[in-house]
């Protein structure tokens, strides 16, 4: 589904704003046409909450943290056919219920989320993640962590090499979202 605002004025200057809504059938292979979002709608059930460090990351791929039903409404307008989720602990209901009924596919990758700051990310389980996000039939996809920060970083940090980004642009991207917890070890295994 894709929102469309459109600010005009009646006759007697008032402003009004007209939202038009267009289904996307998920069987097209292509991704839907971006949503143009402005402000919610107040007063109104219509309210797009993103989740907590939600970014585009390149056509048809998105990063975050972790989506709660706050966010459903703002992620419908994605028109997503799939999410990544990096953490190993069991999805939650509400988030399950959400994928069925809007037909978005779970790949589960269950990486730890340590505190300490040295522990390696598993090189096989961002290999296989990486394949989710380069395959097109994915897309448009959401991936995301606990806070869409470190394990996220990490898979979109690769995804980036692999665009041929210099280190230097990856590492600023990584630590705009990481902000002051940024992980050398995270840093170092892009190095490679």
């Amino acid at each position: 589904m894709t929102l469309d605002h459109k600010t005009t004025a009646n006759s007697e200057g008032e402003v009004c704003k007209t939202i038009e809504v267009v289904l996307v059938d998920r069987r097209d292979l292509s991704p839907p046409s971006p949503a143009v979002l402005t402000s919610p709608v107040v007063g109104d059930d219509l309210t797009f909450i993103p989740p907590l460090n939600f970014a585009m990351v390149d056509n048809g791929i998105f990063r975050s943290g972790f989506p709660d039903s706050a966010n459903f409404s703002f992620l419908q307008t994605l028109g997503l056919r799939s999410i990544i989720c990096l953490c190993p602990e069991p999805y939650p209901e509400p988030n399950t219920d959400f994928l069925k009924a809007n037909g978005i596919k779970l790949f589960q990758f269950g990486i730890e989320g340590y505190k300490e700051p040295f522990v390696n990310i598993p090189e096989d389980t961002i290999r296989e993640a990486l394949k989710v996000v380069l395959d097109m039939r994915n897309h448009p996809v959401l991936i995301h962590c606990k806070r869409g920060k470190h394990r996220t970083g990490c898979v979109v940090g690769c995804f980036r090499k692999l665009q041929r980004w210099c280190l230097s642009s990856i590492f600023d991207e990584y630590q705009r979202f990481a902000a002051a917890k940024a992980r050398v070890s995270d840093q170092r295994g892009r190095e490679s």
